[in-house]
């Protein structure tokens, strides 16, 4: 679905026309100079050439166990609760090779970010889905999440700020999953990638930051959002000891680990200061405003997000006779706009779509003028 949307616009630029492309939630904001220039230089020392370490350098581990204790207030040791993972995808997709046999049971909200019900699949694994609403601002019911289902799920993934709805919570809903993930023993993996892609004075919580959220779980987190690292491959995960040397032993018939000189420079991105992160956050929060502003003007009724860099769209009511590939389609041909067909996060998605914010606030305006065109004449 996704592949087949891109190819289109890749064929339709190769013939001259300029499409406006918001489906690939891919940042296209600078990586900090600071970044970019600690990674040239460790890429002088010849021995940070050699194979690295599959759990991250040590270093890395300790920076992401003093990121936890400055941002979270939590303690995380580096020598067993941290590991350094090539980018969040390769993380869960390694975590559930970890801990899912064939028939394992994941409880997975749908809508979500395609690796966190394909991990499982390909893992062997099979996907109950929890489904996310309008009606309940796209966050799990606890109803839905803690009713009987047998053979007992194994694991509980969760994403928040949730892409691709942008929901939010706050601690206490992750109290209330630590508290059931222990009545019900359950692994709890959360995918924390948008942590600093927040507006309007949200502050996204971490999963660990529960008490005894480390008994039963482990948290990701991404550098490509808040760091406009995207194509360097870095990320972290945190939490449960045993869950992390699960995940370590997998990574280790895999993969080398991530090319040194990348980890270094993870290091000094996690010391950026937290106004050039902000200013990377307001960049955003500009750009959501343009795009939910002008599609309400012209007739499209949408929500503002409080976090990430999507905006969640309903089909307007004089196309939802369409599916979301259909109307994706539309887009794409009449309005010369890529954006991503809802269907493709979960058949919970149908009937929506996912506009990503990677594009100057020109462009998204551009953006606008076209979809009004070709939807509203």
């Amino acid at each position: 679905m996704f592949g087949k949307l891109k190819q289109l616009t890749h064929e339709r630029r190769q013939e001259g026309i300029d499409i406006i492309d918001l489906g690939m939630g891919n940042p296209n904001q600078p990586t900090p100079q600071p970044i970019i220039d600690k990674l040239s230089e460790a890429a002088q020392e010849l021995r940070n050439h050699r194979y690295s370490a599959s759990r991250g350098i040590y270093n890395l581990r300790r920076e992401v166990s003093w990121y936890y204790e400055r941002r979270f207030g939590v303690d995380i040791d580096p020598d067993e609760e941290a590991i350094a993972v090539i980018g969040t995808k390769e993380g869960l997709g390694h975590l559930a090779l970890a801990l899912i046999d064939n028939g394992d049971l994941a409880m997975v909200p749908n809508p979500t970010f395609p690796i966190h019900m394909y991990s499982i699949v390909l893992a062997g694994g099979s996907v109950v889905s929890i489904p996310l609403t309008e009606e309940n601002d796209f966050i799990p019911s606890l109803t839905e999440i803690t009713r009987d289902i047998w053979p007992r799920p194994k694991v509980l993934i969760l994403s928040f700020p949730h892409n691709p709805t942008g929901a939010v919570v706050d601690l206490g809903f992750f109290e209330e999953i630590v508290a059931f993930a222990k009545r019900q023993e359950i692994i709890v993996i959360h995918d924390l990638a948008y942590a600093d892609i927040v507006f309007d004075g949200y502050k996204a919580p971490s999963l660990l930051q529960a008490k005894g959220a480390k008994d039963i779980g482990i948290e990701f987190i991404s550098l490509s959002k808040s760091y406009n690292m995207a194509g360097w491959r870095c990320g972290f995960a945190a939490g449960n000891r045993e869950i992390v040397e699960a995940l370590a032993r997998i990574k280790g018939y895999y993969d080398y680990g991530i090319f040194a000189p990348i980890q270094v420079a993870a290091i000094m991105a996690l010391r950026t200061p937290e106004d050039t992160v902000m200013e990377n956050a307001a960049v955003y929060q500009k750009r959501r405003n343009v795009l939910v502003d002008g599609l309400n003007r012209i007739g499209w009724k949408v929500p503002k997000p409080q976090a990430s860099m999507f905006v969640w769209a309903p089909i307007p009511e004089a196309w939802k006779h369409l599916n979301s590939m259909e109307f994706a389609m539309k887009l794409l041909s009449e309005a010369e706009v890529c954006v991503s067909p809802g269907a493709g996060f979960g058949h919970n998605g149908e009937g929506y779509i996912r506009i990503a914010l990677v594009e100057n606030e020109d462009r998204i305006r551009q953006a606008v003028r076209q979809i009004r065109k070709a939807l509203f004449g």
